[in-house]
């Protein structure tokens, strides 16, 4: 496989890679798995994916560090969300172990498509789990397939650290019971619409408030919000409707135990918005991104310490973090896994 790529100026797009994981679940257990070189899905028109949207997928990277090892980050946090979302679709769990055994196969097979250090890319993971068999009345299947498969990718934002402007969702992405806790394709096929709708407007994402009251932060289509007070706190917004983001899970941590900053992770009321300091985006494929203003129907509420460049604060989170991840500053342990 090529790996003539022009890393530094990579999109955050698909490259196909040469190996793909795959494992297959029929009559209650899984089978053995392994790594194939087809990237194309065979599946019955009436696969219970198609028909019911019976899916469920996770996000994550591997990187090489400054001394040249190649990890991935959290990745037993990852595991655990697939499961858990897993559950929730009446869908089986993988076996203790399988979703890290995976990852660390794939990335090894395609090591050669991991960017080198300091590009600012990454190999983006994309681990699935899908109903396979058909299924025409509206129930379960009854056999799955979950695959792994890898791609370089550059920023998730265009402009890198350059602060993007967003605007307040006009549509409710999640029902008032809350799906944002589970990692499923149709939870971000709500998000579609509204997105495309942002672009076309020259935002580059929405943020999406409770459906209930619309007065409560959410998130975005593919990212947590953090916020930086006045008095340099981080606050986070809590919602059943949010999907639990292992980076922002990660940022709090670094904020409360590396740069000794109080964490508030609870209800923020959009009327709040305008009394905080910055405003950032976080999440696999976001990292940390800052926000410069938020466009609403009375006005933009804009972010003093971000308009121009990344925020103080959200600069030194970003920079501890990827510090972390990139074996410049010492990990908290099992956070990084290495690879190779």
């Amino acid at each position: 496989m090529s790996q003539n790529l022009d890393w530094a100026n990579l999109g955050f797009g698909y490259h196909e890679t040469e190996y793909r994981y795959v494992t297959n679940y029929k009559d209650g257990k899984w089978d053995e798995g392994g790594l194939i070189t087809d990237a194309n899905v065979v599946l019955n028109e009436c696969a219970g994916v198609l028909q019911y949207a019976q899916t469920v997928f996770e996000g994550l990277k591997a990187y090489y560090t400054k001394d040249g090892h190649i990890v991935c980050f959290r990745p037993d946090l990852n595991a655990e969300r697939l499961n858990n979302s897993a559950e929730r679709l009446i869908m089986p769990k993988l076996p203790e172990g399988r979703f890290v055994e995976a990852i660390k196969a794939v990335v090894k097979a395609n090591k050669d498509m991991v960017p080198p250090y300091g590009t600012g890319a990454s190999l983006y993971i994309r681990p699935y789990m899908m109903g396979t068999n058909p299924v025409i009345g509206v129930k379960p299947a009854d056999e799955y397939q979950f695959r792994v498969f890898c791609t370089p990718v550059g920023p998730y934002f265009k402009g890198g650290a350059k602060p993007i402007r967003i605007k307040i969702s006009d549509y409710d992405r999640a029902a008032p019971h809350g799906t944002g806790d589970i990692k499923a394709g149709l939870n971000y096929a709500m998000s579609l619409h509204a997105i495309e709708e942002a672009h076309e407007q020259g935002f580059a994402e929405n943020m999406f408030l409770d459906p209930a009251t619309r007065t409560k932060v959410e998130e975005t289509g593919g990212a947590n919000f953090i916020f930086i007070t006045k008095d340099n706190k981080l606050v986070t917004p809590k919602s059943n409707s949010i999907l639990p983001s292992i980076t922002r899970r990660s940022l709090m941590y670094v904020a409360e135990h590396y740069l000794g900053m109080q964490v508030e992770h609870r209800e923020v009321l959009f009327s709040e918005l305008k009394d905080f300091a910055e405003a950032g985006l976080c999440g696999t494929a976001a990292v940390v991104s800052p926000v410069g203003s938020i466009h609403t129907k009375d006005g933009d509420i804009n972010f003093p310490a971000g308009m121009e460049e990344m925020g103080p604060t959200t600069k030194k989170l970003y920079d501890t973090l990827l510090g972390i991840q990139h074996g410049e500053i010492e990990a908290p342990e099992g956070w990084v896994v290495r690879i190779d």
